[in-house]
């Protein structure tokens, strides 16, 4: 099946979030080219925050994303709480990871469900899912309906939640007001447990990726909402210092920026999180990893769904403690005062690390910003994963390889519209 060169041209990638192409070009029987081609227009989101006033980024920023805007809003409002010296009430603080929950549950279960399973099943689409597991289906869409519950509840709206500020909510929710939460979250997670059983017993084929991890870690409990940036090669930071070991480069192909860890290609995401801070998984969660088959780490890309279906179980868990020991916060924000600083902020978004950091002039305008999102981030690791399946498959028709192609693109549940927010723009005349 080999010759002096061949083509595989995906136009436009199916059942990811936002629009990308990919291009592969095999020349005398290797990958000569893979390139994971984001067409999608830079956004320039950090361009026309500057000159903003402080308070504005978690409402502008949420806009990034319809799937993830609580990662948006809550690493923003980390980086400026950082940059203000706010200190946040602990009861604000459960509030906003509660939302946080809200978010990982929908958006983990949008990707499990409707996007990544029917890979695993022989199916086109959800739709051919919902013909032949109409239970299936309906167990995914009460489990995002949870979430959304929890998103509309605390945030106002289920996309592009309004409720969030910087230094903590406009308006604090009663307990009454969560008491129906509580109960739904009770069914929920009869169906995220039954939902780790299902994807468990998927088939998978049998590969360990070598890439560095990078997540996130609390000292106490599984990392959401802030944390310490740890790797798999030891590093141990706060998030002041990401940018001293991520660095980001644009390539050709890409309207997003690729990204290296100290130097090496790295990933982040549900896989890195699990096997940094697997042993922080608690209750159902972790004997839902455990019956699952998961050991203390995952390397396995295809597994990720199943890592996935882990987090929905521990993101119910948690969603459901937390209501249980809410109190209601007064004031529901801290208030800031604008001052020229620099804030640093990062988040786990349900894809990964999520890095925001701004500056701030007296009257507390901003002068600059930047965006770091966990799928620009992941580029470097996915293109690799692509060339190493292209190069063990090439006996395969055309039809097929792309198909193994696509499927290794959906492991990683890109959010391709997240990360084409910059773009430098070299015009060089002759």
């Amino acid at each position: 099946m080999t010759s002096a060169r061949r083509e595989l041209i995906v136009r436009a990638l199916a059942r990811v979030e936002g629009e990308g192409r990919l291009d592969v070009t095999i020349r005398d029987g290797r990958a000569d080219r893979v390139a994971l081609a984001i067409y999608e227009p830079p956004r320039f989101f950090e361009s026309f925050l500057r000159g903003r006033h402080y308070l504005e980024p978690p409402d502008i920023t949420s806009r990034i994303c319809g799937i993830c805007p609580v990662a948006y809003q809550v690493s923003a409002c980390n980086a400026l709480e950082q940059a203000c010296a706010l200190k946040i009430d602990d009861a604000v603080l459960d509030l906003r990871r509660l939302l946080y929950c809200g978010e990982w549950i929908a958006s983990h279960v949008l990707h499990i469900y409707f996007l990544h399973a029917p890979d695993f099943l022989g199916l086109p689409d959800s739709i051919a899912l919902a013909r032949t597991d109409r239970a299936a289906i309906e167990r995914g869409l009460a489990l995002k309906k949870a979430g959304n519950a929890i998103l509309d509840t605390i945030g106002g709206r289920p996309i592009h939640p309004v409720n969030v500020r910087v230094g903590g909510f406009h308006r604090a929710p009663t307990r009454t007001e969560l008491a129906p939460l509580a109960e739904q979250l009770g069914a929920a997670l009869e169906y995220a447990v039954a939902t780790v059983d299902w994807v468990s017993s998927f088939t998978y084929p049998d590969i360990e990726l070598d890439h560095d991890l990078l997540a996130l870690r609390h000292e106490s409990r599984y990392a959401i909402e802030d944390g310490e940036i740890v790797s798999s090669t030891g590093l141990r930071c706060p998030a002041e210092e990401f940018p001293r070991h991520v660095v980001e480069h644009q390539v050709p192909h890409s309207t997003a920026l690729h990204a290296e860890l100290d130097g090496r290609r790295y990933l982040t995401g549900p896989l890195a999180r699990y096997s940094l801070n697997s042993s922080q998984l608690t209750g159902q969660a972790a004997s839902s990893a455990t019956a699952a088959g998961l050991d203390v780490q995952c390397r396995n890309p295809y597994r990720s769904i199943v890592v996935r279906a882990v987090e929905v179980v521990y993101a119910v868990e948690e969603a459901l403690r937390i209501i249980d020991r809410y109190q209601r916060p007064a004031p529901s924000f801290a208030a800031a005062a604008p001052k020229y600083a620099v804030g640093h902020g990062v988040s786990e978004a349900p894809r990964g690390l999520l890095y925001h950091r701004y500056e701030l002039d007296t009257d507390g305008l901003l002068t600059a910003a930047i965006i770091i999102p966990p799928t620009s981030q992941n580029q470097a690791a996915i293109e690799h994963d692509l060339r190493t399946a292209v190069n063990a498959h090439l006996t395969l028709a055309d039809d097929d390889l792309t198909a193994v192609c696509e499927r290794i693109i959906r492991n990683y549940d890109p959010c391709i519209s997240c990360a084409t927010h910059f773009l430098t723009l070299t015009i060089d005349r002759r």
